[in-house]
């Protein structure tokens, strides 16, 4: 089984001055680097750690679901 491939998404943050990584289908699954490379390689870590926390204690992995409006609006037609 290969794994999920969830959305990221990154933004710069000027509160925090620095990269911010999300997973939307992962709750709390964030992250952050002083630039973009670093947020992303840091979120996937964060991605393998999480899924690897839900099986240890029995809780369902979500399929990824999460797709911002842009692609709503890309495929609807």
């Amino acid at each position: 089984m290969s794994a999920p491939h969830y959305h990221i998404n990154l933004l710069w943050s000027d509160e925090d001055g620095c990269w911010i990584a999300d997973v939307p289908d992962l709750r709390y699954c964030t992250t952050h680097g002083d630039t973009p490379e670093l947020a992303l390689a840091n979120v996937r870590e964060a991605i393998d750690g999480w899924i690897e926390a839900a099986r240890a204690n029995g809780l369902p992995i979500p399929e990824p679901r999460y797709r911002p409006a842009i692609y709503a609006a890309r495929f609807a037609a």
